[in-house]
């Protein structure tokens, strides 16, 4: 542990030098004006959310001893002066996220409008912040990035900044595309001993919260400094850097206005129509799901890696949301597994405060998380079931019939193995590059018939 804090301090001074020499530094207090300059101030602040603020979480002494970890506070314009000391200054745990909420409260279904699009690069050093610096700000293309607005030293690694020259206006759809877009960039961003010395790349939603410029990493004792490295952003600029143009943000579709009538709806959908027109129910509907895809998830545990222990925790209780699992019971699961995640390595300890964390997402609101989602943010592979509600063998037997009647001959199967000559996926991506160097990521799986992955493995 002692060669671990060594590390991760020399790191942090190299770090340091490095953005110094390059950028101009910006105190805590002047970076949040930035990236919220719309906040409401104290006078004005009432009932009517028509004007979202910024929300922050601190901790505050008075809650040592008690289960109290951290508070809520809105970030308001003619108080952030005295708050930013009183609150933030020197706090050794304090979040924050890039966007802003109507209400009091920080969850994503209350966050009106995103001011900032940030992204978490886990264990850097001097050398992959250098390879960052080749990144950013170049034409779009292969591993190619943005240029940043802030680079921010979070003590372990850096959270990068975009903040948008409009703030986007969060209609459910936009949230969903703006996830699409986030998994997208941090695809492209975070690569084992280029940008990174951890091996596994960590997903976060759009609402996630980062440590608060001018507070300090309380596991390591340093100070987040934060370094102006661009301007404002537009959405069409950080659009232009998506792989995949299925994942970029189009604002244009914030609504999918229904085909029917009031009347068509009544006769069509009545389930719908009692429980959303008559009952004023907006929640979605949930699905009735048994317990053992709960228990299953519990048995995954030994498939989870370092940087992923969090989210598996937070999908335990996603799953038990799911399956109708009280919450006392999910709590206790989550620390009978708390000793076996703290002991998969990684360069931040796992800590009961993560527990109380993935608690929060014991909410109606996760009822239909995707198992895509699921499988970005915890890197467990899921299995599909492709049987159409068939056991395994009567489903075997039913793709065995098929089998028979379009290939009577069984021609279909290889004897041979790899024919001579094809070369490996290895060969096929570097012969392709040499023929093709302009061609991007999409482009080259495409064209080879192979995933983004395969193409960024061989790059």
């Amino acid at each position: 542990m002692a060669n671990n804090i060594i590390d991760v301090k020399k790191n942090y001074r190299e770090v340091k030098d490095l953005l110094s020499f390059h950028y101009k530094e910006v105190e805590g207090e002047e970076f949040y004006r930035y990236i919220f300059p719309n906040n409401q101030d104290q006078g004005e602040y009432s009932g009517d959310y028509s004007k979202p603020n910024a929300i922050y979480l601190y901790e505050d002494e008075r809650d040592k001893g008690t289960e109290r970890r951290l508070r809520r506070r809105i970030m308001l314009n003619d108080t952030w002066e005295e708050d930013y000391r009183e609150f933030v200054k020197d706090n050794p745990m304090t979040l924050c996220s890039g966007l802003a909420y109507r209400g009091m409260v920080n969850r994503l279904e209350y966050s009106q409008q995103m001011n900032a699009l940030v992204f978490d690069l886990d264990s850097v050093g001097k050398d992959e912040l250098l390879t960052l610096f080749l990144r950013i700000g170049k034409e779009p293309g292969l591993r190619r990035l943005p240029q940043p607005t802030f680079i921010v030293m979070s003590g372990t690694g850096l959270h990068i900044y975009y903040v948008f020259d409009e703030p986007i206006a969060l209609f459910p759809n936009i949230k969903l595309q703006l996830k699409k877009l986030k998994y997208d960039l941090t695809f492209k961003m975070w690569e084992y001993k280029a940008t990174s010395m951890e091996k596994q790349i960590q997903y976060q939603s759009i609402n996630q919260g980062f440590r608060m410029v001018g507070s300090k990493n309380d596991k390591y004792d340093l100070p987040v400094k934060a370094f102006k490295t661009g301007d404002r952003v537009t959405l069409d600029y950080i659009n232009a850097y998506a792989d995949e143009k299925e994942n970029q943000v189009d604002i244009k579709k914030r609504f999918r206005p229904s085909q029917y009538t009031k009347e068509e709806a009544k006769e069509k959908f009545p389930e719908w129509y009692q429980r959303v027109v008559v009952e004023k129910n907006r929640n979605q509907k949930k699905w009735d799901i048994k317990r053992d895809l709960y228990d299953w998830w519990l048995r995954q545990s030994h498939k989870v890696k370092g940087g992923h222990r969090y989210f598996y925790l937070m999908c335990m209780v996603i799953y038990a949301v799911k399956c109708n699992i009280p919450r006392e019971e999910v709590e206790a699961d989550m620390y009978d597994k708390f000793d076996e995640l703290s002991r998969i390595e990684h360069s931040n300890p796992l800590e009961e405060e993560d527990i109380k964390s993935a608690l929060e997402t014991y909410d109606r609101q996760y009822y239909n998380f995707t198992i895509h989602d699921i499988e970005k943010l915890t890197d467990i592979r899921i299995e599909r079931n492709k049987r159409n509600y068939r056991n395994q063998k009567l489903h075997l037997r039913g793709a065995r019939a098929i089998q028979e009647i379009n290939d009577p001959n069984h021609e279909w199967r290889n004897k041979e193995g790899r024919p001579k000559g094809s070369g490996t996926k290895e060969d096929l991506v570097k012969e392709y590059i040499r023929k093709n160097p302009n061609d991007n990521p999409t482009e080259i799986a495409r064209n080879l018939g192979i995933s983004r992955p395969t193409v960024y493995k061989y790059l």
